[in-house]
């Protein structure tokens, strides 16, 4: 059964039309849209936001409460404690099992987020060679002794595309190049994402124009005020963040929300500030989103203030179940943030 992905900005009410799909593509759900097919079980839902892996990282990350969820089970929420460090491919182990396991239960699963480094690792063909320390000590001595353009010769030889792509004067990419090549046995091109899905799925991506989106961001920060995110965060930081708690590790205490409240905690800004950044630097990431997912002409674009938007979603899910979603470059082409 066809994954459904939904995609886009932050602020664009992604989380809510992700629980409609999972409604209406259940098998007690009656669509109107021909061509649906609909799961022996009930749809469930794949967390694909970076810091919603957190626990207690709610309100800031604008996770659903357990008490709005209406009955549908979501995964990848709230498995990682804040002083932890997440890892892409943690992640993209741990929900493709999820993905599996759907599967299995003869449902339909539904991927939601914005992060989209997470979502190109749960969805498409990306591998994670890792690391080998004594290849890559190896490799930085040859590097100081022979020269970064020496090992970017022998990148050459070796993989032709990754010398052209990374450039003779990039050393730490050339020792990493040479060190994936060396533990694989492949080229190093061979590990880079494409955009190839691992298993059939369709991604909607929800829209706004700038005003709009900027005007859902101010409201969405300051319901996040209103809801206590200031508490939320002295919770989570430690004495030495200034808060009470056992402390944010490097990837939470970077989030949008926490990290500027951080940085007020610490006497570097005031609340006003702080509250300021917040909204700006969700504006800011807003585009990054919109650009990530803007060059992935896989990606079918809706309109997220439309009054038919759940109707146009399950569409487009009728088009990719029936094999008539047309080829990306026959697709509709997505509006830009400043129309």
């Amino acid at each position: 059964m066809i994954v459904v992905a939904v995609v886009g900005p932050t602020a664009t009410g992604k989380s809510d039309l992700a629980l409609d799909l999972a409604e209406a593509l259940g098998p007690g759900a009656a669509p109107a849209t021909a061509g649906l097919v609909p799961g022996d079980a009930p749809a469930e839902i794949v967390n694909a936001d970076a810091y919603q892996l957190y626990r207690g990282m709610d309100i800031g990350t604008a996770k659903v409460p357990p008490g709005e969820r209406r009955g549908i089970a979501h995964h990848q929420l709230d498995v990682l404690d804040p002083h932890e460090d997440s890892s892409v491919a943690r992640y993209q182990a741990a929900a493709r099992a999820d993905l599996d396991a759907i599967a299995a239960r003869r449902a339909r699963a539904v991927v939601v987020g914005g992060s989209g480094l997470y979502v190109r690792a749960l969805l498409d063909e990306m591998n994670f060679p890792g690391t080998d320390p004594e290849i890559r000590t190896r490799l930085e001595e040859r590097a100081d002794r022979e020269g970064r353009r020496a090992l970017h010769a022998e990148l050459a030889r070796r993989d032709p595309a990754a010398a052209e792509s990374i450039g003779p004067a990039n050393t730490r990419r050339i020792v990493r190049a040479l060190e994936v090549i060396e533990i694989t046995g492949a080229p190093y091109t061979a590990n880079l994402p494409r955009q190839e899905y691992v298993r059939p799925a369709v991604q909607i991506g929800l829209d706004c124009d700038r005003a709009t989106l900027d005007a859902r961001v101010e409201a969405r920060v300051a319901r996040m005020w209103e809801s206590g995110l200031v508490d939320e965060v002295r919770r989570l930081a430690s004495a030495e963040q200034g808060g009470t708690g056992p402390g944010l590790g490097t990837t939470a205490a970077r989030a949008v929300g926490y990290a500027e409240i951080l940085a007020w905690f610490r006497d570097e800004t005031g609340e006003d500030e702080a509250r300021a950044a917040v909204a700006a630097n969700t504006r800011r990431l807003a585009r990054k989103q919109m650009g990530w997912f803007g060059r992935d002409p896989r990606v079918r674009w809706l309109d997220a203030g439309s009054p038919s938007l759940l109707d146009d979603a399950l569409a487009v899910v009728a088009a990719a179940d029936t094999g008539a979603l047309p080829r990306p470059e026959e697709g509709p082409v997505r509006r830009s943030l400043g129309a």
